[in-house]
């Protein structure tokens, strides 16, 4: 028995259950409630909040890193912002994942990605071995929230993945317009190249200070990083291995 919205109406129990019938259905909606809850599927969901101790205790992590269809709400989100019509990738190609993560405020936080279905298993595999590494990331929601703008994306310092575009200052497609590839912790690891007139670029421009890789800071991402071997462990490469620009915050998977 279940409510227009699908969950277990437990409002009219006391009209057709007895006692002990009472308590097992109770048990079972409680289940319900919080398996939707993890799953996303239940209204508390939001990412970019921090999930209380409270929540902890009924929410179930297995239940966070699976890749979904993307739904209808989800396709609102997206709609004339990191996705429009197009003819290289269609809704049908993406994945909606929501994961854990941990904050810099060393918090456990909701999170969100969109990726192509072809690496949403390995991606969420990632997801979760960083969290279980409690990896730091300041904040994981779609660029939607940022009206698609990559800049004020990463200068946020937001880690993103899906968002139909080219590349900065080129006429080709990112990756990130086919879902195949993630920024992590951007600010920190900014993407540094020299345009055609020779001038070095950085991007963010907040994350100028974060350019010169001789220095020691945290978040930064390198060869010793924990995130670093997660990704290549799971097939992705890495931007800042490139030769004629350096894209630090970057992992892509063909």
């Amino acid at each position: 028995m279940t409510s227009s919205t699908g969950y277990l109406d437990t409002a009219n129990l006391k009209s057709y259950a007895k006692p002990a019938l009472r308590i097992a259905l109770l048990a079972v909606a409680m289940v319900w409630a919080a398996v939707a809850f993890a799953s996303g599927s239940g209204t508390g969901w939001v990412a970019g909040t921090v999930v209380t101790e409270a929540e902890m205790a009924t929410l179930r992590a297995d239940s966070c890193f699976i890749p979904l269809a993307i739904d209808a709400a989800t396709a609102a989100r997206m709609q004339g912002k990191s996705y429009r019509a197009n003819p290289h990738i269609k809704l049908t190609d993406l994945r909606y994942v929501r994961v854990l993560h941990y904050g810099f405020d060393g918090k456990v936080h909701r999170g969100e990605l969109v990726c192509n279905r072809r690496i949403a298993s390995d991606l969420c595999a990632v997801m979760r071995e960083l969290y279980e590494a409690r990896y730091e990331i300041e904040r994981m929601v779609l660029i939607d929230e940022y009206d698609a703008d990559d800049d004020a994306s990463m200068s946020a310092n937001n880690t993103s993945c899906f968002c139909y575009r080219k590349t900065p200052g080129g006429r080709k497609l990112s990756n990130h317009a086919l879902g195949l590839a993630i920024d992590l912790n951007p600010r920190y690891n900014p993407f540094c190249w020299r345009d055609r007139k020779g001038n070095r670029r950085v991007q963010p421009d907040n994350g100028r200070d974060y350019a010169d890789r001789s220095k020691r800071f945290a978040h930064k991402i390198d060869r010793t990083d924990t995130a670093y071997r997660i990704f290549i462990k799971h097939g992705f490469t890495w931007g800042g291995a490139w030769r004629s620009s350096k894209d630090y915050q970057h992992f892509e998977k063909r």
